[in-house]
């Protein structure tokens, strides 16, 4: 039972912790663009292959 007195320290610092990550990403902005890198992963390889294509003619 008194393992639960460290415990509970422990877990409201892993808390603590992870809201101050969370409130740091959202002010550096980590979250202001969430479709650039879905569109990215999409329409890079169009671009590669349009570079090579304009290289080879």
């Amino acid at each position: 039972m008194s393992i639960i007195y460290v415990l509970i320290p422990i877990a409201i610092l892993f808390v603590i912790i992870a809201i101050g990550i969370f409130f740091w990403a959202v002010k550096s902005e980590q979250f202001s663009d969430l479709e650039k890198q879905g569109h990215s992963i999409l329409f890079e390889d169009d671009k590669e292959q349009h570079k090579n294509a304009n290289e080879r003619d």
